[in-house]
């Protein structure tokens, strides 16, 4: 009988092992469908094709010292681990009087990348506009002084129409920054790289383990312990 029992309730374990796995699993899955439906959604309200981007470069941060922001995260200047909020728009609504100019992101054929600058002029010519960039925080001109034209990013693209007399064309444009929050495209960087993911993964699997196996754990055996007190002192009593 005794065997009979304990075969019973390993079972019971077992089965209620079985039901915490796949409520993790669900969890997980859960989890992943959200975000990529949190992306799509960024990028149709939006409209453009990456919504939501992390700073990876100084360029656009005029405190060149302290490019990460931690001594000074709300100035108005980008600093690299910011996580910046991008939307598409229309070329012809893009300002361009300085100080008061967006700031933009393009595709850059260099490097198959992306390039967060400021807008200094736009110029149209047969149709498509072309904007004449330069980062905040590179050259004598730091913003918001006005720059030269010799400090200015120098685009080239071999195929027409993409780029003119050093000038990106709007064919490139993803779009303009309309938010950023300071630090936390810190994680999204750190995530770029194979290891980063495996380790945030991990984490995020430790910490379910956590809460649904040890946390039930300790609190079951409070629990339990209890009952035993108030019966041991109805006994005495």
């Amino acid at each position: 009988m005794q065997f009979l029992s304990q075969k019973s309730s390993l079972k019971k374990s077992i089965k209620n092992h079985g039901k915490k796995i796949l409520k993790i699993l669900i969890l997980l899955t859960a989890i992943t469908i959200g975000f990529l439906g949190f992306w799509f959604a960024s990028k149709i309200i939006l409209n453009t094709e990456y919504p939501i981007l992390p700073v990876s470069s100084s360029n656009m941060c005029v405190f060149q010292l302290n490019y990460d922001g931690l001594t000074h995260p709300f100035e108005r200047t980008l600093h690299v681990g910011d996580l910046i909020i991008v939307q598409g728009v229309n070329a012809m609504s893009v300002r361009v009087a300085y100080p008061n100019n967006d700031i933009l992101v393009f595709h850059s054929y260099d490097n198959g990348g992306l390039v967060i600058t400021k807008v200094v002029a736009k110029e149209e010519r047969n149709g498509i506009v072309y904007f004449r960039t330069k980062g905040d925080g590179v050259g004598v001109h730091m913003w918001p002084e006005m720059p030269s034209v010799s400090e200015c990013d120098r685009w080239y693209d071999y195929r027409e129409n993409y780029t003119w007399h050093g000038m990106i064309s709007e064919k490139l444009l993803v779009g303009k920054v309309v938010f950023r929050i300071p630090w936390v495209g810190h994680i999204a960087l750190f995530m770029q790289n194979s290891s980063g993911i495996f380790i945030i993964v991990v984490l995020i699997i430790i910490i379910v383990l956590i809460v649904e196996f040890v946390i039930p754990k300790f609190t079951g055996k409070k629990a339990e312990t209890k009952p035993k007190k108030s019966i041991k002192n109805a006994l005495e009593t």
